[in-house]
């Protein structure tokens, strides 16, 4: 008798724990995507500013993908990553890990923000399915005061990026993939 009873706290005490790990663990998941949130709307406001005609992209795309803080650097191989998060008609509903792989003349390193444009659903069906692969046929526009009065849409995504600091002169988009997650 004694020994089902000692099982019985037993299995009490591990349920009990494992519901407190499950608490602390999506709090702390919620705090970083709100840390990531308040970046990615920084972002948006440095693009914004840079650029007061970025607005209309914000304001009329279908949906968009913000990532306040990517890292490059490389020497002979390169790489690139950052998190960001993906907005659908103004409203967080995700987050994205931006990945890239380089070989060539590389060497130095480089922070910046990017922002990617979907023209439509379609297109955003293919980001949010983990298809799209950004390729070298894909280039980024530099957020420039003007230059998104002239930059259009490449099979529907458009790119842009701002550098924030670093030694790397270029940067390229090419070889870039994702993969998103809902909240």
């Amino acid at each position: 008798m004694k020994t089902k009873n000692i099982f019985a706290i037993l299995k009490s005490i591990l349920f009990c724990s494992a519901l407190l790990f499950c608490s602390i663990a999506n709090a702390q998941y919620s705090s970083k995507n709100k840390r990531m949130i308040s970046d990615s709307r920084t972002a948006i406001n440095a693009f914004n500013k840079t650029d007061a005609d970025m607005k209309k992209l914000f304001d009329n795309s279908y949906a968009y993908v913000v990532f306040p803080n990517v890292g490059k650097g490389g020497l002979g191989v390169g790489g690139a990553f950052g998190n960001g998060i993906v907005y659908q008609k103004k409203t967080a509903i995700g987050t994205a890990k931006l990945s890239q792989v380089s070989i060539g003349f590389q060497a130095g390193g480089q922070g910046y923000r990017e922002v990617i444009f979907f023209e439509n659903k379609s297109n955003f069906d293919d980001f949010k399915e983990n298809k799209l692969k950004i390729s070298a046929q894909v280039s980024a526009v530099i957020a420039a005061s003007g230059a998104s009065a002239n930059a259009s849409y490449a099979n529907g995504i458009l790119i842009f990026v701002q550098v924030k600091g670093g030694l790397m002169y270029e940067i390229s988009v090419g070889g870039q993939t994702f993969n998103y997650e809902s909240f």
